[in-house]
């Protein structure tokens, strides 16, 4: 069965010196997309094949198809790190023919052939029905960013996390997993605070249920080991000093959810937080969740967890073959929301 999918290549090549004659040739390494024709066949190993309806254009998605991050652990292989579909074959009798899934993380668009094609092979082990709530073109508007941010409440509020505690500060908070952050704690009754550097998105993040939005420098943070407490918590996307100073300023008790590195992989916050208030920082991994807690969080929305503001939170749904240009564009921060791709 021959389908299109959006495949990553890597190139190695010898590039020319001036002193070529004396020195070895400098190999040079180029990571770079393609939209191809394959067959199934050609796919990664799994016992469950899916017809691929809907996925979406995550930050990482963006950095491993654009070459700008090591993100792919082998080549080639289709990008995509979501995907939401029916089944079209299965090995696995708990999985048949029809049923509306999902599959996020577990590797794929990193190890294993991903979601942005319109077919894809996956383990079952991976495999999650999609419930009622939501159909296969909600799933990936929630998508990995949306199950990054529940994880991160979830975390926090296992954790003793009430809203009575104070509010919480989004960083990033216009990207896909900021936006359905503000948007979910906002629903719980979170004071929300969305942090952004963008004026322009001012006006989307109180629609999305914002009670202030602010620049950093609006914040009234210090650069003290321990500041005044202002926040009773934090979901963070950008890492850095802006994430080393809100652990600073954070409640008695309150949670930090780390979840991303968009300024800087590094921390520079001092213990005193830690054991003068204890505040505890929380590490969000969506790749490795283990799959009970990743199933019973996918089955939450719009029971326990409300569902997201679908509409508000999609920016642009693109076409499979149109994808091309949105990676460099989502880096570049020319995007918000979340971007989903029609995959049929």
């Amino acid at each position: 069965m021959s389908f299109l999918a959006c495949r990553v290549f890597e190139k190695t090549e010898s590039e020319k010196t001036e002193s070529e004659k004396t020195s070895p040739k400098v190999q040079k390494t180029t990571i770079y997309h393609q939209l191809v024709q394959m067959e199934t066949d050609e796919l990664t190993a799994g016992d469950v094949l899916i017809r691929v309806d809907y996925s979406s254009i995550n930050y990482k998605d963006a950095l491993a198809a654009s070459g700008r991050g090591k993100i792919m652990k082998q080549f080639p292989l289709n990008a995509g790190i979501d995907l939401a579909g029916v089944i079209v074959e299965s090995d696995n009798d708990a999985y048949q023919a029809g049923d509306k899934v999902l599959v996020n993380g577990c590797g794929i668009g990193e190890q294993y052939d991903g979601g942005l094609a319109q077919y894809a092979r996956v383990k079952s082990d991976w495999v999650i029905k999609i419930p009622e709530a939501y159909d296969t073109r909600q799933a990936m508007i929630i998508g990995t960013a949306g199950f990054t941010a529940a994880l991160a409440i979830h975390r926090m509020q296992v954790n003793d996390q009430k809203p009575e505690m104070g509010p919480i500060v989004v960083t990033g908070a216009s990207g896909g997993v900021g936006s359905i952050a503000v948007n979910l704690l906002s629903k719980l009754g979170y004071e929300v605070i969305a942090l952004t550097s963008r004026k322009s998105m001012h006006d989307y993040l109180f629609e999305l249920g914002a009670n202030k939005v602010v620049s950093e420098d609006k914040l009234g943070m210090s650069d003290k080991p321990l500041g005044k407490a202002l926040f009773g918590g934090a979901i963070d996307n950008i890492g850095g000093k802006t994430l080393s100073n809100i652990i600073a300023h954070t409640q008695l008790w309150g949670n930090v959810a780390s979840i991303g590195l968009a300024q800087s992989p590094n921390l520079e916050a001092k213990v005193f937080p830690f054991i003068l208030r204890g505040v505890s920082l929380l590490g969000i991994s969506s790749t490795n969740c283990p799959m009970p807690l990743r199933t019973k969080l996918w089955h939450q929305f719009g029971k326990e967890l409300p569902l997201p503001d679908f509409e508000a939170i999609v920016s642009k749904e693109i076409a499979l073959e149109d994808v091309s240009p949105y990676f460099d564009e989502l880096i570049d921060k020319k995007h918000h929301g979340r971007l989903i791709v029609n995959c049929q």
